[in-house]
């Protein structure tokens, strides 16, 4: 799974996906609740970009909905926190959390530099490692959104089984099953990005291949407060 990644900045997001950034300004690393932009497709098929929460279900949504449940029945909220920030490709359809925007098409591009994983090679103990593609400033990974009452938007990154990819094998603990996200080439990003088909949307669910990717150690983050 992907929790960590470094996002786009305004001047790549022009130069390499061809759009406008948003007003505001966001954090050079990406954590769950922190704004990010997004690229998605406009209704006339151009592609726009705009800045959403990582993680499909917020935690203050789901605190308003702990809150809800305590004052309708005067009991303790059973529903526990739980991220959202990746989409299994196994369960994206059944999933509640995922399943009505991936049925109604709601497909984005999450653009970034690099993404950090927990590497276990070397031991017991893990080493922070930065991942991106070799010959690329920039890449897309294909994600979902969906907007609430607010006007406020969320973001998820799907994710398909990675046991045999040589890069991503050797991320997170030994006894877990490996996951790696789908890193949408760029010749198809306007082909993903104006997809409505689930089942033409599940043909983009692949790995890139290992020799296109570099991975090395990276210095710890210092995560900041969670994004306004």
């Amino acid at each position: 799974m992907c929790t960590n990644c470094a996002p786009v900045q305004a001047q790549l997001l022009r130069d390499v996906f061809g759009v406008e950034p948003p007003a505001s300004v966001w954090k050079p690393e990406t954590y769950r609740d922190y704004l990010a932009p997004i690229v998605r497709a406009d209704q006339a098929g151009r592609r726009d970009c705009v800045l959403s929460g990582f993680g499909m279900i917020p935690r203050a949504e789901i605190k308003r909905r702990n809150a809800e449940q305590e004052e309708r029945t005067g009991a303790p909220p059973k529903l526990k926190d739980y991220d959202t920030m990746n989409a299994r490709a196994e369960t994206v359809g059944s999933r509640a959390s995922f399943s009505g925007p991936w049925k109604k098409g709601q497909v984005c591009l999450v653009p970034m530099t690099a993404f950090y994983e927990p590497n276990y090679e070397h031991g017991p103990k893990s080493v922070r490692y930065r991942i991106w593609m070799k010959d690329e400033p920039a890449f897309g990974v294909a994600g979902l959104w969906r907007d609430w009452p607010d006007g406020a938007l969320t973001f998820t990154m799907l994710t398909v089984n990675a046991d045999h990819h040589a890069v991503m094998k050797c991320m997170h603990a030994p006894e877990k099953e490996k996951r790696g996200i789908v890193i949408v080439p760029r010749g198809q990003w306007d082909d993903w990005l104006m997809c409505r088909d689930p089942e033409v949307a599940r043909s983009f669910l692949t790995l890139r291949a290992a020799e296109l990717m570099d991975a090395a150690p990276a210095p710890n983050s210092v995560k900041e407060g969670t994004s306004a």
